[in-house]
């Protein structure tokens, strides 16, 4: 995996990293997302989502065909999909506290 470098990126300072996210609830890995800029996780943008591969291919379908982000393990409901408006960019919006992030090395 390399990072994906555009506009987003470079408007946020150019600073990534690999994030590990995991479930809350049961501390199941959910996903593998690249996180751009400081501050804290309040969305998933589809684009930056890198594993598993269902996830991945999200951003090909239309927004009301996306569906909620759910732990596999506990079916716990951990975010729903919207745009963004401010970038017009399909994103998650995480519930608050349902995920943990770790940082990884890819």
């Amino acid at each position: 995996m390399k990072f994906e470098s555009d506009k987003y990126r470079k408007s946020r300072g150019g600073y990534s990293r690999f994030l590990n996210v995991l479930c809350e609830h049961c501390g199941a890995k959910i996903l593998v997302y690249q996180k751009d800029g400081p501050g804290p996780l309040k969305r998933l943008y589809l684009d930056r989502i890198f594993a598993p591969e269902n996830l991945a291919n999200f951003q090909k379908l239309s927004i009301n065909k996306i569906p909620n982000l759910t732990c596999s393990k506990c079916k716990s409901i951990l975010a729903v999909p919207y745009i963004y408006k401010k970038e017009q960019r399909k994103a998650y919006r995480l519930f608050v506290g349902a995920v943990i992030k770790k940082i990884t090395k890819i």
